[in-house]
């Protein structure tokens, strides 16, 4: 665990993304299977489950949500262009077929869109790696999900995603000048733009 400005970053354990918390907001959520680990990491950092209001999906990858049963207290948002392979649990489009996987939660309270606002973060819409893959950005940190990873990485495309999509979604994000970049896998890392580029250059 570790706390960039007001920003709580906890490391994906196993299959689990890693998964970010802003006051009462938590970006992603994990698979669902380390329960005592991400409690064990929360605690550390001074939050209850039970005062997390609001979780804010990335996308609808197992990965991703299926913690989201771990905050009832908490409302769903996702970008509409996921809400229903989460609501309706698309096993392909979730993939959770893929790695012989299930969900449990898969209500969904708020439909997310380009412009909206989430917090002190904007919603960009970042398609690509998933048809609702959204990216959070509040001026200086960029919380991407699997849209783009540090030294150039980006989501796989070949899961329910487009790679056409996904090179204009790294365009997008090529424009902003971003500090510090928060993925949903790997290390979340300083000088956010030069990661950004290098993904542009690999794709």
């Amino acid at each position: 665990m570790e706390k960039i400005g007001n920003i709580i970053c906890i490391h994906g354990k196993d299959l689990d993304s890693n998964i970010y918390i802003v006051d009462d907001i938590i970006f992603d959520t994990g698979t669902g299977e380390n329960k005592d680990y991400l409690f064990s990491q929360l605690k550390e950092a001074g939050v209850n489950p039970e005062n997390i209001k609001l979780i804010v999906n990335t996308h609808c990858h197992f990965d991703h949500v299926g913690g989201n049963n771990f905050f009832p207290n908490a409302k769903v948002a996702i970008h509409q262009d996921d809400a229903d392979s989460l609501e309706n649990y698309n096993k392909e489009l979730t993939v959770c077929n893929l790695f012989g996987r299930t969900i449990t939660r898969h209500d969904v309270d708020i439909r997310l869109k380009e412009g909206d606002h989430v917090g002190d973060f904007e919603v960009i819409h970042t398609p690509g790696h998933s048809h609702g893959g959204i990216c959070l950005w509040d001026g200086e940190n960029l919380i991407c999900g699997d849209t783009v990873f540090a030294n150039g990485g980006y989501g796989r495309p070949d899961i329910g995603g487009n790679i056409d999509e996904l090179r204009k979604s790294l365009r997008k994000l090529n424009k902003l000048n971003v500090k510090y970049l928060f993925p949903g896998h790997g290390p979340w890392v300083n000088n956010g733009k030069k990661h950004i580029e290098l993904s542009n250059q690999g794709i």
